[in-house]
């Protein structure tokens, strides 16, 4: 049962908008949806879990967890604001804090990488 957790930048700074009027925002949601369409024709996605977290401070970020269901995924991210900073660093540390426990609470490594079972360490942790 594979996990996708989507990033989502909701920092003030994704209100700009494109020579067509488009904010950067809309943009990454129609992404997101467009991949959740194309991956729902694939019979091998039926397992599928799905994450959102914003760049807002934990644990606000976590927009839906991969416990959600798909309704839940799909309104939370329709209802993404932005506002607030560019927290870049707090958001990837805490999106694999959330994929750690995910592989903590399955025991399985699923998100691609093979590492210890026991961790994932973020490249500042590793010096």
């Amino acid at each position: 049962m594979p996990i996708l957790l989507f990033l989502i930048d909701t920092s003030a700074s994704m209100n700009q908008r494109t020579h067509l009027g488009t904010t950067y925002l809309d943009i990454a949601k129609g992404a997101v949806e467009t991949f959740m369409k194309l991956r729902a024709r694939d019979p091998a996605s039926r397992g599928d879990r799905y994450m959102l977290v914003t760049f807002e401070e934990p644990p606000y970020a976590i927009k839906a967890g991969w416990k959600e269901n798909h309704a839940t995924f799909m309104n939370e991210l329709k209802n993404l604001q932005a506002e607030g900073l560019t927290t870049l660093g707090q958001s990837l540390r805490t999106a694999f804090d959330l994929l750690n426990l995910n592989r903590l609470v399955t025991g399985i490594d699923n998100y691609g990488q093979s590492c210890p079972e026991f961790s994932i360490s973020s490249p500042s942790e590793q010096e």
